[in-house]
């Protein structure tokens, strides 16, 4: 359906936690007066002041996993009743499949090859917290935006964007150099190399090749030792030396590094200064929801920006014990109904504070769930619903078709579904718009204001076509007809997914995005989403009276598109995102470099 106000579904009960007080109860019976008068209920309200906002995010969550898109054995509530309260997005996309290029997009409302976040290499997102790549210094976040408007602004958890440039405390790509008054979270992102007795995640498949490599230099070392030893080697004892040093070098260069990701890689921070390294995942979600109520507490007088960016629902899924086993889809399943209790926590701290009635509220997910993440059998990754893909698959609609749930009372109608196409970009100019601010007029912003369409003034998107990249690599682009209804999606590049028939790239890990494990198509596949959302059966000449127009408009727009793009340093080089000692963050003295700040007894896990 289209835009769409049910205005007697908002009446119904339901809680963001364990309890349903007062003051939720008057907000009801107020909405249950709002209903009895429909033209009321139209809620065509003017924004005469600047609200909070208040973004969540969540990593690697699919749009199957939450009962409002769907799920009906994952308990959501949280969630789904903010979903109830506000707007369902059914075809909100992100601008890439993969963490940091999606982020840097949300961020700064642009594709991420605009700003050098798109990869032309195998490695797609930022590997090291001393990588010297990250968003550039020259691109304008919102947050810089609403600051410069008066807001305080805050980021809680996940940043994934980089730290340093060329020395240890520029801080070029910190969170606090792209507007951010105050930062507490994990710069990088969640791996099972944080936690003990967890199968390596980094670069899992390079490291098996390097243990081994050192493996056989060793045999080899101790192979010519015993044969000097026993005179069947007639080698000099410095050949046999200087043989032996080469293999030690060799094992140290790569060991000091991926020997110590836990070290170097999971640590939490709060602005400059590391409290915990390495972090300790038992506490760390009781840390995220306690940072974010302080927050709200603190700047209740507001305006503020807080964007809540979770640790969950990427590997290694680490549950407090509340959780465990509670779900009926394992250790994922907990993950996900210990994040929506999260959000619950979070929102019933807004409205404590009375703040939900000023206060822009956005719920999303960076991409979809990755299909490959698995330990023996259990499914450790999430669910896309009817899409096909998931992470890092470039095009397919499971990898970019995320939840995006909006709330505002009074200003946004409740219970509404829309089902236009929007983009995880269209918050940057949105929430610009709201904070009084302007988007940067010398350069291209690819997000659109989502107002007029949240508030039921337009009744489409101003989105025609969206452009979906595998790193640098355009491997699909999707055409919203407006005349005609119809949402076509031309893919010119998919992966190879591996065994054949399978719908992931389970041999790999993730799936590439050039070379030999895709498929180029001449002509490109085409799918219309609207009668196929699961793109299951691409279209052709004979079955599509329109294929031959549709894929030359198509094109004559990928060459417009390309025509606005201009050259960036490239911040996922394979310099940039390599560990340089020189740049790890440290709260010792390096290499000892270990921490706790925070305290045992001072945040029990929740």
């Amino acid at each position: 359906m289209g835009v769409g106000q049910q205005c007697s579904a908002t009446c119904t009960k339901g809680s963001h936690s364990e309890t349903f007080p007062l003051y939720r109860r008057s907000y009801l019976t107020a909405l249950l007066a709002l209903c009895i008068f429909p033209k009321t209920c139209e809620m065509s309200v003017a924004v005469d002041s600047k609200p909070n906002i208040l973004l969540i995010m969540a990593d690697d969550l699919g749009i199957g996993d939450i009962g409002c898109y769907g799920n009906n054995t994952i308990r959501t509530p949280n969630i789904d009743w903010l979903a109830k309260e506000g707007v369902k997005l059914t075809q909100h996309i992100a601008a890439a499949p993969l963490c940091t290029p999606s982020r840097a997009a949300f961020l700064t409302g642009r594709y991420p090859i605009r700003s050098g976040m798109a990869s032309s290499n195998g490695y797609r997102a930022l590997q090291w917290n001393a990588g010297s790549g990250g968003l550039p210094v020259n691109e304008t976040t919102f947050a810089k935006v609403l600051r410069q408007q008066g807001y305080t602004t805050g980021l809680i958890g996940k940043w994934h964007q980089g730290m340093n440039c060329e020395a240890l405390n520029d801080h070029c790509h910190h969170p606090s150099n792209h507007g951010f008054d105050y930062f507490y979270g994990m710069p990088f992102t969640l791996l099972n190399n944080c936690q003990k007795n967890k199968p390596p995640e980094l670069d899992a498949a390079l490291q098996a090749k390097l243990w081994l490599y050192t493996q056989i230099i060793a045999l080899a070392v101790l192979t010519v030792t015993i044969g000097k030893l026993t005179g069947l080697i007639s080698a000099s004892w410095k050949i046999v030396a200087c043989f032996a040093l080469a293999g030690s070098l060799f094992f140290t260069s790569w060991y000091s590094s991926y020997g110590f990701v836990r070290y170097w890689n999971c640590i939490l921070m709060r602005n400059y200064d590391i409290t915990e390294q390495p972090m300790k995942l038992e506490r760390t979600a009781a840390l995220v929801l306690k940072e974010a109520v302080s927050f709200i507490e603190r700047n209740k007088h507001g305006p503020f920006l807080l964007f809540v960016s979770f640790l969950h629902v990427h590997t290694p899924l680490f549950t407090t014990e509340k959780f465990l086993g509670k779900s009926r889809h394992g250790l994922y399943g907990d993950n996900v109904e210990e994040m929506d209790w999260l959000v619950g926590k979070i929102l019933d701290a807004i409205d404590k504070e009375d703040l939900k009635n000023n206060t822009f509220t956005y719920f999303a997910s960076d991409h979809g769930g990755q299909l490959e993440a698995q330990e023996g059998k259990t499914q450790l990754g999430g669910w896309n619903g009817i899409y096909k893909g998931g992470k890092g698959m470039g095009g397919w609609e499971g990898g970019i078709r995320v939840p995006g749930i909006l709330r505002w009372p009074g200003v946004f109608p409740a219970d509404t579904v829309i089902d236009e196409p929007t983009s995880l970009m269209d918050i940057y100019p949105t929430v610009a718009h709201l904070g009084g601010g302007i988007v940067p007029q010398d350069r291209v912003v690819d997000g659109r204001n989502l107002m007029p369409l949240l508030q039921g003034k337009v009744q489409q998107s101003e989105h025609e076509f969206m452009f979906h990249y595998c790193g640098s690599y355009l491997h699909a682009v999707r055409w919203h007809q407006k005349d005609s209804g119809a949402l076509w999606k031309a893919h010119y590049v998919t992966p190879i997914f591996h065994p054949e028939g399978a719908g992931a790239c389970y041999g790999r890990g993730i799936c590439p995005c050039f070379g030999e494990g895709v498929t180029h198509h001449d002509p490109p596949l085409l799918f219309d989403l609207s009668r196929d959302p699961s793109e299951a059966k691409p279209l052709s000449p004979h079955t599509e009276p329109l294929f031959d127009t549709v894929i030359s408009r198509i094109a004559r727009t990928v060459q417009e598109h390309r025509q606005t793009l201009t050259p960036v340093p490239q911040q996922l080089s394979l310099y940039n995102i390599m560990w340089k000692p020189w740049l790890q963050p440290c709260c010792g003295t390096f290499p000892f470099c270990w921490c706790d700040k925070e305290g045992y007894n001072a945040h029990p896990a929740l």
